[in-house]
């Protein structure tokens, strides 16, 4: 171990300053990088965000027609697909997390260990160096002051020898420079004493400054040098590790899009199409020629109800009866309230769904007056813990908005379901109208046809728009009669209000979208709904 710390910089013990210079490079790589994780970073957080702000923006809007398209197969896929986004988006904010704790924060405090790591190298080192420097000036002026006084010394002792040769110069003076020489050359021999020993240390100090403190130093330096380079390459693995981790995350979130994408099922959808705009409608049957050279004659294929047989016409009446592929709605918007303007199926549909709606809240309002009925139970029987009057008035409330909610669910049975006098009677069975009453229903043939959940628009004059040519047709015969079983107030365009009990005219037939067409006299007709008669096809023909 020796041998390599040797090797390794104790060839540039000389160079110093280069060293600092790199070390302070190494340091600055250092931040450097910490600030490439960082903008890493903060570009995952913002990813993540427009990731999840995207997944946002495409998910469906609490409203019904978001709910509708829900139905299909595709739309839910795309809506797991932007959950799953969603997911994914959250393993990009976990990257940009795991990159600010294990790199970024770590970098930062390792940085501030470095710093003050590498200051105390380098003080050390710069103490070292003016020891050193400061023995090596102590060396230069014992060796300067050992050569001033030998230089003394010699110049003594040619004086002494200049006196002692001299026959004029006195005895004493004689001996004065003697003794001076002796003196110079004392203090010559203690300055080279002084400058051996000093030398002696100077050169044990320079070895040791060379071989020890130096290495030393730069060995903590070089060893602090290799822990920032193995931390940088930790920080490049957690790099690559941060990313690796969340690779079976993103991995799930990616087979869950594949997932939702073999979910959908094309024949499925299509069939929610078929049932989601399916009217009820039965296609009209063949258009008879009409000879206007010769008088107009019913035949037989425009009743199914009796006979054919011949009846009065009013010349050059207009055609209240329209052609069923030519039938276009009016109105827009979200339409009526008991949704009239739409086909029979659709408006079953739509009804039943309003009542289910305005049962969940009578459920409610429910549970909440039993919950406040138990409560002044315990009222009653323990005053303390309250006032059984206090809940009366919100009890009344309740009572109130149940009763409400009741009436509006007997408002749309009544309107899809069942007729206003009696709740759901219009699918009696075969026989069970023999009320004395009931003259028609109990002397001739009833016509019994299961009535559907709800009526659909009428198919004539109410919602339609045809184009001009045909507009123009006579008025329809009478092929039967019926009599009102319960009451009907027609207040759409195209009905006709009936009375219980009242006998009326056929002139239209039930064509499966439950309504029938009537007439009271040459100026009354209209539709009413094919459950609230009976229908006698016997009395025109015996008539």
């Amino acid at each position: 171990m020796e041998e390599r710390k040797g090797d390794c910089w104790i060839h540039i013990k000389d160079q110093f300053d280069n060293l600092e210079k790199h070390t302070q490079w190494g340091i600055e790589f250092v931040d450097r990088y910490s600030k490439f994780v960082k903008e890493r970073s903060e570009i995952e957080t913002s990813y993540a965000k427009q990731i999840r702000n995207l997944s946002k923006k495409y998910q469906p809007k609490k409203n019904s027609r978001e709910e509708e398209e829900n139905r299909y197969s595709s739309c839910r896929a795309f809506v797991s697909t932007l959950n799953e986004l969603n997911d994914y988006a959250g393993q990009h904010e976990v990257i940009s997390e795991n990159l600010t704790a294990n790199i970024v924060a770590e970098l930062a405090r390792y940085l501030q260990e470095l710093k003050s790591e590498r200051k105390s190298h380098f003080h050390d080192g710069r103490k070292a160096q003016q020891q050193i420097e400061s023995s090596w000036k102590t060396l230069e002026a014992c060796k300067r002051k050992f050569e001033r006084d030998c230089k003394e010394a010699e110049r003594a002792q040619q004086h002494f020898e200049k006196m002692d040769a001299d026959i004029n110069v006195t005895k004493a003076d004689v001996e004065k420079a003697r003794q001076q020489a002796q003196v110079r050359h004392q203090m010559a021999s203690d300055s080279k004493n002084e400058y051996s020993a000093y030398l002696q240390k100077f050169n044990q100090e320079q070895n040791d400054h060379y071989y020890s403190v130096i290495p030393n130093i730069f060995q903590k330096i070089q060893e602090m040098e290799e822990k920032r380079i193995e931390r940088v390459g930790d920080c490049m693995k957690t790099f690559a590790d941060v990313d690796r981790q969340v690779l079976p995350i993103v991995g799930k979130c990616l087979d869950g899009m594949t997932k939702a994408a073999e979910s959908i099922d094309a024949k499925t959808d299509s069939q929610l199409v078929v049932e989601s705009f399916k009217s009820g409608f039965e296609p009209p049957g063949d258009v008879d020629f009409e000879d206007y050279g010769q008088a107009i004659t019913r035949t037989s294929s425009e009743t199914s109800l009796s006979n054919p047989r011949e009846s009065k016409e009013k010349p050059g009446g207009k055609s209240k009866g329209k052609l069923w592929p030519f039938i276009k709605n009016k109105n827009k918007g979200s339409g009526p309230e008991d949704f009239s303007h739409l086909p029979p199926e659709q408006r079953r549909k739509k009804l039943q769904g309003k009542i289910d709606e305005l049962n969940k809240d009578i459920q409610k309002e429910m549970d909440q007056r039993d919950a406040l009925t138990k409560m002044k139970d315990v009222y009653v029987k323990n005053p303390a813990m309250g006032d059984p009057a206090s809940v009366d008035p919100r009890l009344g409330e309740l009572a109130q908005s149940i009763e409400k909610l009741q009436y509006e669910v007997q408002k749309f049975e009544v309107r899809g379901l069942a007729p206003p006098s009696a709740p759901r009677p219009l699918s009696p069975p075969l026989g069970a109208l023999t009320e004395p009453s009931c003259l028609v229903c109990s002397e001739t043939q009833i016509k019994a046809q299961a009535p559907s959940a709800n009526p659909g628009p009428l198919p004539t004059s109410s919602t339609p728009e045809f184009d001009d040519e045909f507009d123009e047709e006579e008025a329809l015969p009478t092929i039967g009669t019926c009599k009102a079983l319960y009451p009907f107030e027609g207040h759409n365009e195209g009905t006709i209000s009936v009375a219980e009990g009242e006998h009326l005219f056929v002139i239209e037939e039930d064509k499966g979208d439950g309504w029938t067409r009537v007439r009271r006299n040459e100026d009354e007709e209209g539709y009413v709904p094919s459950s609230y008669i009976c229908v006698n096809t016997n009395l025109q023909s015996n008539s």
